[in-house]
Formats: structure tokens, sequence, C-alpha cells
């Protein structure tokens, strides 16, 4: 599911620990590179396809399931100098609850849009001022335009770029290829002007901002697992494919990209690179990928070391990076792990 801040939105993750427990097991499988700890549970409710967003020195979860029938309206915030997690001013009660929605940042402010609350696709958009009270201040803005005369969407995905966001893709009924640009400084409310739509229909696609540009990965079409990659540049609003994320050239770099193609996973970037974990296909997977922009080429990394899970959240402090809570099955999850892409792995840490 999705998520979203140009932390999605400008995102990355590494560095030490959070948490280190006593003592680590140093037996280790070294053909892979990166290491997972363990990260402090999160301090809300277990649940999965929530959104996240960073705002400054603060990490956010909000809305989500935990079991396709409770859905929330809550927020919570942590950082790395408590290390816990503080319950913040919930959405108003006119937003609702909802899963499967989207986040984006812009400035210091971020949004919250779209899903389904059970019954609807939804298409209004929620501002979120963490200063503008004790707690944050939310604000209703501009709704979402409708697409093929149909309101609302779920399992969109959302990124934010030079102080725009942006909300693509999705499913409202079918799967959509749509691309809305959110200017959060025009009028009153903000306004939405439509953009060029993405190469094909698809969503609970993943997302990751490197060098001021936004990748778009996989997701799910009709019951199917795509298996490509675009890359948006909002200066000229075109869309680029970049290589497919599968066995597909008479050369060796991706004799071994079996396990990329996915939906409901997560992506994040960190250190320049991009990284694709945890998710579906067929079943959960924990598979962890490593993108290099530049050579437009896939490094298999580390796995996730938390138990499988989709439809969970990442977000990036200080180069830090987490992935937590998500989805077992029906199961919602509470608990995360920290990313050390550079470090050899440790067992049971």
């Amino acid at each position: 599911m999705r998520k979203a801040n140009a932390y999605l939105l400008g995102i990355a993750m590494i560095g030490t620990s959070v948490l280190l427990t006593e003592s680590c097991s140093k037996s280790t499988t070294t053909e892979l590179l990166g290491n997972w700890t363990t990260a402090p549970d999160f301090g809300g409710d277990d649940r999965g396809e929530a959104v996240s967003f960073v705002i400054g020195d603060y990490a956010y979860i909000g809305t989500g399931t935990s079991n396709n029938k409770d859905k929330y309206n809550d927020l919570w915030r942590f950082s790395l100098a408590t290390k816990y997690w503080e319950s913040m001013t919930s959405m108003p009660a006119a937003a609702g609850n909802r899963n499967s929605a989207v986040a984006f940042v812009v400035g210091t402010k971020a949004y919250i849009g779209t899903g389904y609350d059970g019954a609807n696709y939804l298409k209004d958009l929620w501002e979120f001022d963490p200063a503008g009270a004790a707690g944050g201040k939310w604000t209703q803005k501009a709704d979402i335009p409708a697409v093929n005369g149909k309101d609302g969407r779920q399992e969109a995905t959302a990124f934010s770029l030079n102080n725009m966001g942006y909300v693509t893709c999705g499913y409202n009924g079918s799967a959509l290829l749509d691309l809305w640009q959110f200017n959060p400084n025009s009028g009153a409310n903000g306004t939405w002007t439509q953009k060029a739509s993405l190469g094909a229909k698809r969503y609970s696609a993943q997302c990751f901002i490197i060098n001021g540009k936004a990748y778009v990965i996989s997701g799910n079409s009709s019951g199917t697992v795509l298996k490509d990659l675009w890359m948006y540049n909002d200066a000229t609003n075109q869309w680029t494919e970049m290589r497919k994320i599968f066995n597909f050239s008479s050369e060796s770099y991706d004799d071994n990209y079996t396990t990329i193609p996915r939906y409901n996973g997560v992506a994040f970037t960190q250190g320049g690179k991009g990284y694709l974990t945890t998710g579906t296909n067929g079943s959960n997977i924990s598979s962890t990928w490593e993108y290099d922009a530049t050579a437009d080429t896939w490094l298999e990394k580390t796995a996730f070391e938390g138990s499988s899970r989709a439809s969970a959240i990442a977000f990036v402090l200080s180069d830090r990076g987490f992935v937590m809570t998500g989805l077992s099955g029906t199961a919602p999850l509470g608990n995360g792990m920290e990313w050390h892409p550079n470090d050899a792995k440790v067992d049971n840490d």
C-alpha cells in the first residue's frame, strides 16, 4: 500500500540502530550485504495499510486498518531523540476513518488523502500543520478530481517534487494511470492540475525519489504483478520507462531479477540509492533490492529480517531508515526494523 512523502519525498536512511539488544550472534551469512536491526515498536494499535511521512525531526504514522474492518483516523509521531511514539491530533470526524490512503509533504505541512472507508473510495485531502496547534492542526483542502466520471480512489501512489504534491494511479473499481499535481499555494484550498499519465495502469505500486526524479515501480493491475519501472521528470512532465525488472535482456545484469516485482511493498531512498523490500507476489516476500539510478540496475541485498509482511510503511530520519507495521496474512503488525545497507548481516540483533 502506499505510501508517500516526498518522503517519499525525500526520504533516505542509514546509520546505527536506535535500539540495540543485549548481545548479537556473530554468525552471519555474507553472500548478501546489508543488515536489519530491531527498531522501537509502533506506539498505536498494530495495523497495515497506514501512511507515513516525515516533517523535520519527526516521523509520523496514521490511518490504516487492523483487520480490514477496524479503520483508523489517528496520527502518531516519533523522533530519534525520544525513541518513543507520541499521540497527535487525530484527523477530524468529518474525514472519517480510512485505510489505503496516500500522504505527501510540501514544505512544513503534510497532506493525507484518498483511501477507503469500508464503503467508499475517498477523494478528499487534508492538510496537517504540526505547528498549527498543540498536537497539530487539520484543514480540509480541495478534493482530487474525478477520473472517467468516478470519484475517489484507494491504493494510489504519492510523492513530492519541487514544492508540489503528486498523486497517481490507484483503484476505484478498475486500475488507474492518471497523474495529478497539487499546488497548496494556489487559492484558498490548493488546486489540482492533471499531468502526463503513467505508461500503464496499476495500484499498490511503490515509489522512491532519486536526484529530484520520482520512480514508480511494479504494482498490480487486474491481478497481474507488473514488471516495470517508470521515472517521472516534473520539469518536462514526462514519464520514461527504465529497464524491465525481470530477466528481459540477453545480458547478465538482470539474470537474478526474479524477486523484484511486487505490490504492497515499501520503497525509500538512502545514500542516493533506492531500496525496495517487503510486499506480495503470490505470497508475502522479504527480498530487498537496491537500485542504482545511474546504471539503471538492481543489486539484491539482505532480505528483510522481521516477519514477512505486506502493506507496511517506511520512513527515514537523519539518514536512518525504518520499515514497520504491516499485515502478515490478516494479522496486523506493530513491530519494525532499521536498515543498514552497507553492514554485514548479523543474526538476531
